[in-house]
C-alpha cells in the first residue's frame, strides 16, 4: 500500500524533482551499460565456458548464478520495487521467498524440459513487471480503477516470468546434458545467493533513505523513475524482436 502521505504529494518542490532527475539517471545509465545484461544474457566468456563444459560443475555453476543475479538489472529493479514500502523483515522475507519460488521453478523446468521462449518478448514482460510494480507503489490502481490487486500473487507471478527470461537464455547456449541436474541446481544456489547480496544492498541504501526527512517527499518521483526506466526496458526489448 502506499502511503498516504505521498499519496498526496504530487505537488513536488524543485529538490523533489532535481533528486528524480538524478535518479532516472542513474537509472538510464545502469540499464544502458549494457544489452547484453538488459537481455538476460550470459558474458560472452561465460557463454563458451557453459558451452564447453561436460559433468558436474557446482561450485563454477553457482558462481555464474550468483553474477548473473549481482548484474541483472531489471531483476535487482523488481526487487527494489517490492521491498520499496515494507520495512518489517518477514514480509521482505515473505515477497522475496515468492520470487524466488517463481524464478527457480521456471528456471529449473524451462532449462529441463526445454521450454523456451522468444527472450525479447520474456524481457518485455519483465520490464512491465517493473513498471507493474512501480505503479502499485505510487497507489495508481486503487486511483484509476478502484482496486488493489493482490501484491504476493503477482509478486510470485512474476518470478516466474524472471525465471522463463533466464531459462530462455541457457536452451539457446546448448547446455550439456551431462550433469544437467546439478548443475542447474548449483547454478539456481547461486542465483539464490546473488539475490541475497543484491537485496543486502538495497536494503541497507535504502535504510538509510529511509530515515532522511526527504524519503516521502521523494518516494513518488523515485517510483516513477523506475516506472520510466521499465518503459525503456519493454521498449528495448520490442526493438530488438522487430528488428531481429
Amino acid at each position: 500500500m502506499f502511503p498516504s502521505q505521498v499519496r498526496g504529494a504530487l505537488g513536488l518542490p524543485m529538490m523533489a524533482r532535481r533528486h528524480a532527475l538524478a535518479f532516472l539517471t542513474l537509472l538510464l545509465m545502469l540499464l544502458g551499460a549494457s544489452g547484453e545484461v538488459l537481455a538476460h544474457a550470459v558474458a560472452e566468456g561465460d557463454k563458451g565456458y557453459i558451452q564447453e563444459i561436460y559433468g558436474v560443475h557446482l561450485i563454477s555453476f553457482m558462481y555464474l548464478g550468483a553474477k548473473h543475479m549481482v548484474t541483472g538489472y531489471d531483476h535487482i529493479l523488481f526487487l527494489l520495487g517490492v521491498i520499496f514500502f515494507l520495512y518489517r523483515m518477514q514480509h521482505i522475507a515473505i515477497y522475496v521467498s515468492l520470487f524466488a519460488i517463481g524464478h527457480s521453478t521456471t528456471m529449473l523446468l524451462g532449462v529441463y524440459f526445454n521450454i523456451g521462449i522468444n527472450s525479447y518478448l520474456i524481457d518485455a514482460i519483465i520490464g512491465l513487471s517493473v513498471v507493474y510494480k512501480a505503479l502499485d507503489n505510487i497507489g495508481a490502481y486503487q486511483r484509476w480503477f478502484g482496486f488493489q490487486p493482490n501484491t504476493k500473487v503477482a509478486t510470485l507471478v512474476f518470478g516466474l516470468f524472471h525465471g522463463f527470461g533466464l531459462s530462455s537464455k541457457i536452451i539457446e547456449y546448448d547446455i550439456s546434458s551431462d550433469g544437467l541436474v546439478p548443475n542447474l541446481l548449483a547454478f539456481n544456489v547461486g542465483v539464490e545467493i546473488g539475490q541475497l547480496l543484491a537485496l543486502s544492498a538495497i536494503l541497507i541504501v535504502m535504510g538509510f533513505w529511509r530515515r532522511t526527512t526527504g524519503f516521502l517527499r521523494h518516494a513518488y518521483t523515485a517510483n516513477v523513475a523506475m516506472m520510466c526506466a521499465g518503459f525503456m526496458l519493454v521498449g528495448y526489448q520490442l526493438t530488438g524482436y522487430f528488428i531481429a
